[in-house]
């Protein structure tokens, strides 16, 4: 992704607020990125921005965070190891659906005469509110209102809060409140969503093509009406029911219906005018991968029995409670930049949106805000999400990790079909099994198992929480140091001079697959490697009955420890002495570069028109590789390494994945390009709410907004935590007066307040806690805040590395490097069971 300069939004149809996201006008061609930026969730239940009457939409959904069926997937070509089975989300029932007529007239938003329109999504109150004055083809004026949340405190819960009021005549008012099985069943008011004409765009979920829910159970009771449906091949189950509770001063009856896919409540109102009509539709969702449907029908009437037990007010004002902790240990304030100020916390709030209420599931790429990736969980996870909840919702982070310590038993059983000892994670998955088709950037990806070993090594380090490893997320680091220890080899003749070789593997960078010794994934392996022998040694010490109840587990023996120790030391980590940095595996220096500066935007993402073997035959990288390792494992990388290693790959990096502009931007700030560290952060601070990379609409980049947390954290705050020692070398963009932000550590939360010649860390939780600013210990109480001053003395080198620096460098055998981009001979015409696929 390429840095940008300045806010990229449309103010005029996204006014500034710091605290809300409001939509002050309605405009069909961006419809399908506003229904990902105003949708809600809290990390299981998910509701698009669609509106609530159902009309015109881009793309309806409603999502449970790992809901999913299965299918097989069948290769052209067949080979042993391949990925079999197939897993994407369900769209799940839609309870939302509110539809309207007055006089007999539907109320479409995209087709209306509205005379007022806004939306808003607030960040303090959790709620998504909407008013719309709407005049009818006949001149009648109609005020609808109406709320919207997915509770952060019932994770099965959602309310719509639905108003309509006839303004200035009486009419005749329909309300048809509806439970909508859209996954199987055709709704003629559904737009089909924008279609890209060429290749399918693997980022994009696949499609069912046979009925997905099969109906188990029906029920129907004064309003209250409960679904329940198997999943026909994965065989998880759901159940959603909803409840209705009118309230107006006008005449009205009801009617009702239910079917296998459809429920309907239906209210006739004779509206006077003035006279309010208010609808409360309180829904409930329940899933399970062993329970009967009939079992979550119970669950869902007394979620729904429960709620009704008390004012629905009660329900919003736990959701601002909730909301107003949230901010209190995650918030980060930047003084004078109320556009940059309005994007962070929007960034922020979808992370809680993702994550809250997984209790213990895993976190999507998508989060629960579209189909993107298929619902599916990948590395994003670990290396780029779990730092903002290790330091702001530890509790949160420990269920992630929890949820990656269950799929051990099938990350074991990958390792054995892919003959190596220890556990292999999938590289995509919901259910525990790879669901990665194309194994060169997917299966390849080894360094899944480092990523995750690292974000447990990173949780247990910041909050001491050595009883959650103990109790079994030990586990983890064991089998995963004895994968890297099978995988890995020997070289030399013996002695100091050996060298241990991983080969056959894919870094983060999927432009270039299937190498060896990569140098991320040597540096990580090395970093898990010693994670696992330093974690057992002092297992051994502090905790010996839960290391004997480990070491019978698992089998472990002493001379395995051994080899971790050894193999890690012996880590092969490339560097070149010509060009003065680490390449990125051992033939990647041998390529020629791709001509990025020439090459046009007509022809990004480079993925979606170039073949595969095509992009691999150049030095040209997808996202951060060699850039990110300088990150998580800085601490192994000269201050000279970093920036020399920066400015070679920054100018071959394509940005063409969103989780590359934070890490750039953080590495850029710490070697001193200022400037361009702030045109990476806004980059990814945008991603999204720019549509920066055309495919908002698919769902919330969560990789990217947590990206965004570490490059305020990380980057300008400069704070680094290797092996258990906090540390902070700030970089603040020359054009912020401060930046604030929250951590916490060991059970403390500290708030950090940076400014251009000072930092001052105060304890607002908890007793003490001990940092390091550029060097120096800094013992922070309770109660005594402390301020160190910053000399303005760090490098601010000016503009951005290109492949034009690079061009012309020559290599060890004399070589010299050239810069290239394919020839296209002629257009050429995608067959046609390709166009249009999306």
């Amino acid at each position: 992704m390429n840095p940008i300069a300045s806010d990229p939004l449309d103010r005029s149809q996204f006014p500034l607020d710091e605290w809300a996201l409001t939509e002050a006008e309605f405009h069909t061609a961006t419809q399908g990125r506003t229904e990902t930026l105003f949708a809600v969730g809290n990390g299981y239940l998910g509701l698009r921005g669609n509106f609530e009457e159902g009309h015109k939409a881009y793309a309806e959904g409603t999502f449970i965070n790992g809901f999913h069926d299965t299918w097989q997937i069948r290769h052209a070509e067949e080979a042993y190891g391949f990925a079999r089975v197939g897993q994407t989300i369900v769209n799940a029932p839609d309870a939302r659906v509110i539809r309207l007529y007055v006089d007999d007239e539907p109320f479409v938003v995209a087709d209306a005469d509205t005379i007022e329109y806004s939306r808003t999504l607030d960040f303090r109150t959790g709620v998504l509110e909407r008013v719309v004055e709407w005049r009818t083809p006949s001149g009648k004026r109609v005020l609808i209102r109406s709320r919207r949340l997915v509770s952060f405190t019932d994770r099965h819960l959602a309310v719509i809060d639905y108003e309509v009021t006839m303004l200035d005549s009486d009419a005749s008012v329909l309300i048809s409140s509806q439970i909508l099985n859209r996954q199987d069943r055709v709704d003629e008011f559904v737009s089909t969503p924008g279609v890209n004409g060429g290749i399918a765009d693997p980022r994009k979920a696949s499609g069912f093509s046979d009925r997905v829910l099969l109906p188990r159970f029906k029920w129907i009771h004064e309003g209250r009406y409960v679904l329940g449906y198997r999943a026909a091949h994965s065989g998880m189950t759901i159940a959603v029911g909803a409840e209705h509770h009118l309230d107006t001063e006008n005449e009205w009856d009801e009617s009702a219906q239910i079917d296998d896919d459809i429920a309907k409540q239906v209210y006739r109102v004779r509206a006077k005018a003035g006279q309010r009509i208010r609808l409360v539709k309180t829904i409930a969702y329940h899933t399970s991968s062993t329970v009967p449907a009939t079992e979550l029908a119970d669950r869902t009437n007394r979620t729904l029995d429960r709620i009704a037990e008390e004012p629905i007010e009660a329900v919003f004002d736990r959701q601002r409670e909730w909301l107003d902790d949230f901010w209190e240990r995650a918030d980060v304030v930047i003084a004078g930049q109320p556009d940059v100020q309005q994007a962070v916390r929007w960034n922020l709030f979808q992370l809680a949106q993702s994550t809250a209420r997984t209790d213990g599931g895993g976190i999507a790429a998508k989060g629960v805000s579209g189909s993107g990736y298929g619902g599916h969980y990948f590395w994003d996870t670990e290396i780029y999400v779990l730092p903002f909840l290790t330091y702001t919702s530890p509790q949160v982070a420990r269920n992630a990790l929890r949820f990656r310590h269950g799929m051990l038993d099938a990350a074991r059983d990958r390792a054995v079909e892919l003959n190596q000892r220890g556990a292999l994670f999938p590289w995509r998955t919901i259910n525990g099994l790879e669901s990665s088709a194309y194994y060169a950037a997917g299966t390849a990806q080894y360094h899944i198992d480092a990523d995750i070993s690292h974000a447990l090594s990173q949780y247990v380090a910041a909050t001491g929480d050595d009883d959650f490893l103990y109790s079994g997320a030990i586990d983890i680091l064991v089998e995963t140091a004895r994968m890297w220890a099978d995988l890995g080899f020997w070289r030399g003749h013996g002695g100091a001079n050996e060298t241990f070789h991983i080969h056959g593997v894919t870094g983060p960078d999927e432009y270039t697959t299937v190498v060896n010794d990569n140098l991320f994934t040597n540096v990580m392996a090395r970093a898990n490697l010693r994670a696992a022998v330093r974690q057992t040694k002092k297992m051994r010490q502090t905790a010996p009955e839960a290391y004997a109840r480990m070491v019978k587990r698992l089998d472990l023996q002493e001379d395995e420890v051994l080899e971790w120790a050894t193999a890690a030391e012996a880590m092969h980590i490339l560097f070149d002495d010509d060009l003065g940095i680490h390449p990125q595996d051992s033939q990647f220096l041998e390529k020629e570069l791709w001509d990025l500066e020439n090459t046009p935007a007509s022809k990004r993402p480079l993925l979606l028109h170039f073949h595969p073997l095509v992009i691999y035959r150049f030095q040209v990288i997808k996202q951060a590789d060699v850039v990110l390792a300088l990150l998580l494992q800085g601490d192994e990388f000269t201050t000279e390494e970093k920036r020399a290693d920066f400015e070679y790959y920054d100018a071959l990096t394509t940005g063409d994945s969103t989780l590359s502009a934070s890490t750039q931007s953080i590495i850029a700030a710490e070697v001193g390009y200022r400037e361009l560290a702030l045109g990476y952060f806004l980059a990814a601070l945008f991603v999204d709410l720019g549509d920066l990379h055309n495919n908002t609409a698919d769902g919330i980049h969560v990789a990217s907004t947590g990206g965004v947390w570490s490059a305020l954290a990380f980057g300008f705050g400069g704070m680094r935590d290797y092996l258990g020692t906090f540390t902070f070398d700030p970089r603040l963009p020359e054009e912020w007066d401060s930046l604030v932000f929250h951590v916490t550590i060991h059970g403390a939360l500290i708030e950090v307040d940076l400014r251009q010649d000072r930092m001052t860390f105060t304890i607002e939780k908890g007793d003490s806690a001990i940092v390091y600013v550029r060097g120096d210990r800094v013992e922070v109480m309770s109660g005594a805040p402390v301020t160190v001053a910053l000399a303005d003395d760090r490098p601010s080198i000016e503009g951005a590395p290109t492949t034009s620096d690079i061009e012309g460098t020559v290599r060890a055998d004399g070589s010299v490097i050239t810069a290239s981009m394919p020839t296209i001979v002629s257009d050429y015409e995608e067959p046609d069971a390709l166009v249009g696929m999306d």
